[in-house]
């Protein structure tokens, strides 16, 4: 069995470094995300070309493979060395916020086009229009579709582990090699990205009630599994009325 000096010395280490890389190519990701996001919605083709470049590039490269060729393959072309653990955060970072890129895109394109005229008609500039009117209200939406994207990069960290970055697979692949105990390490790795998952999602959800209720948006009840309620009786996730809403059951 798993002794409690191998847990303090790697595990506990190891979730230190994933929670890391998860935070820092998070943060990389929504650097991202955002000004590609907007500039796939440019009027200037040119802008657009060079958006949808990325988003197309990144959106079809492995995150595995970036990472091995930024380890191995970049100091022998450019003669840049990456540490490790930069070239996973890199890697996450670039491929994950193509991915949020769209999202942007998605939730600025879904804006009512009257909101847009109304901006025009108060002589806002753009970026004005962009800042005050279009963001404000893309925002709430862009929270559900970052919080699943953020899970996917929480799970996808693990890949790190390939590149010698000492995170938490790293320590579950040293401990089933060590004393060949796949069960209980595998076994804690599947709780342990869970609980990550679980306190991950339920920040994300205090932050979209926060941000609807700043645009006056009706906020969604508490659910600890499963979809959200709102309270107006529609069921967040299915779209059908509830008897809350439509009073049966009194």
């Amino acid at each position: 069995m798993m002794s409690s000096e191998f847990f303090t010395s790697w595990f506990l280490p190891g979730i230190w470094i994933t929670v890391q890389v998860l935070v820092y190519s998070a943060l990389l990701a929504l650097v991202i995300a955002f000004p590609i996001g907007i500039l796939r919605g440019s009027r200037l083709w040119i802008v657009r070309f060079l958006a949808g470049a990325y988003f197309e590039i990144f959106r079809g490269t492995s995150a595995l493979i970036l990472m091995i060729w930024m380890t191995f393959a970049v100091p022998l072309l450019l003669h840049i060395q990456f540490q490790p653990m930069a070239a996973g955060v890199l890697a996450l970072g670039l491929g994950y916020g193509a991915y949020g890129s769209e999202i942007v895109r998605g939730a600025l394109a879904a804006v009512p086009v009257a909101q847009r005229e109304a901006g025009v008609a108060l002589n806002f500039t753009p970026l004005q229009r962009l800042r005050l009117i279009e963001l404000p209200q893309a925002w709430p939406e862009m929270i559900p579709p970052f919080n699943n994207l953020l899970i996917e990069l929480m799970k996808g960290t693990a890949l790190v582990s390939v590149i010698s970055v000492a995170d938490m697979t790293f320590a579950g692949n040293l401990l089933r090699q060590a004393k060949n105990e796949s069960a209980p390490s595998y076994t804690l790795l599947l709780v342990l990205y869970f609980v990550l998952a679980f306190v991950l999602t339920r920040g994300m959800r205090a932050l979209e009630r926060r941000a609807k209720s700043k645009v006056g948006r009706p906020s969604e009840t508490k659910v600890l599994f499963g979809g959200l309620r709102s309270k107006s009786g529609v069921d967040a996730v299915t779209g059908s009325s509830t008897a809350e809403g439509t009073g049966a059951g009194k």
